[in-house]
């Protein structure tokens, strides 16, 4: 299976080492807004100029998109998805219909398969949402994140002006994680589930003051929630911020019986030193997913709902049987 990458950041980073991991997958080519020749990656593929990426329509099997959802992947998903099958990560929850729809058309009109929204959220917490409502049709959802570095919402921070780089966390408030675990089936808004706390270091005489109020009022981002900006320098964000953890659970509580007199709770948990490499290991699995899809013939937009489980595993039916069923 030969790997695409377009854009070299946390993600591609990551991308580029879940391939090593994987037998079956080879990193053909790296490309690039950037002069590739300011670029050092750590394996052989070439590393191009985005310019040059349609010459590669019939080297790559999959191309692996990993900019960012802001601004990014609205524009290239469906633009690459008429040249190759793609994997993105876009994880704008609102806009999810919004981008499936302008993707599948692009991809049908290609012949590709296209795959958005996969990660961890979006992503494997939507398959157990999905699972859980199914087994307990009768009950309420939670999911809450963190706390750990949200790659979407910090790169939202940086696309701000006056911006030099950011890192935002998202923090479940634990008064609402210990009420669902209690099976109390509280009714949470928003602004009741998580708080967001935002490192921001700016530009030299930049308007700290437009810059906080346009973080805090940014929809499907900050608007809803109860959103802390801190100012602070470069040194200090390296120093105390260069990691990106992440994490979080998708909790779905229900009841089954006669007189639905017993409970039951359902809870899936990550708890990830890295996000953006445990993101790029499913974005991996994914792409072997839709490499199997193109060669059946088929086309259009998908998501992980769409995808049969024994298409993300390298073993064959027959292995998954005996060592995993």
């Amino acid at each position: 299976m030969r790997i695409g990458i377009l854009g070299y950041g946390n993600l591609g980073r990551g991308v580029e080492n879940a391939v090593k991991q994987n037998p079956d997958a080879e990193l053909v080519a790296v490309f690039t807004r950037r002069n590739p020749a300011d670029l050092k990656i750590n394996s052989d593929a070439k590393v191009l100029n985005v310019s040059e990426i349609e010459n590669w329509k019939d080297k790559i099997d999959v191309l692996i998109l990993c900019g960012g959802s802001a601004t990014d992947l609205p524009e290239q998903t469906p633009k690459y998805a008429k040249m190759f099958n793609v994997v993105d990560s876009f994880d704008t929850h609102a806009r999810i219909p919004e981008h499936f729809a302008n993707v599948d058309k692009s991809a049908k009109e290609g012949g590709k398969v296209g795959i958005i929204s996969v990660g961890w959220d979006p992503g494997l917490f939507s398959l157990n949402r999905m699972y859980a409502n199914a087994i307990l049709p009768e009950g309420s959802d939670y999911t809450f994140w963190g706390k750990g570095v949200s790659q979407g919402h910090s790169d939202a921070i940086r696309r701000i002006d006056g911006v030099l780089d950011a890192k935002q966390y998202t923090i479940p408030v634990e008064k609402a994680l210990q009420a669902v675990k209690n099976c109390e089936n509280p009714q949470l808004s928003t602004r009741e589930k998580h708080t967001r706390e935002c490192f921001v270091v700016v530009k030299e005489g930049a308007d700290k003051a437009r810059i906080e109020k346009e973080i805090k009022e940014m929809p499907n981002y900050f608007s809803d929630y109860d959103t802390t900006v801190h100012f602070i320098s470069m040194e200090e964000l390296k120093a105390n911020h260069s990691g990106i953890p992440h994490g979080g659970c998708v909790i779905r509580t229900g009841v089954t019986g006669a007189n639905k007199e017993h409970n039951h709770v359902i809870e899936y948990n990550l708890k990830l030193d890295s996000n953006p490499e445990f993101t790029s290991s499913v974005l991996i699995a994914y792409a072997r997913a839709i490499y199997r899809l193109s060669k059946e013939g088929q086309s259009g937009a998908k998501t992980v709902f769409d995808i049969p489980p024994a298409y993300l595993s390298p073993k064959s039916g027959e292995e998954l049987r005996k060592t995993m069923l």
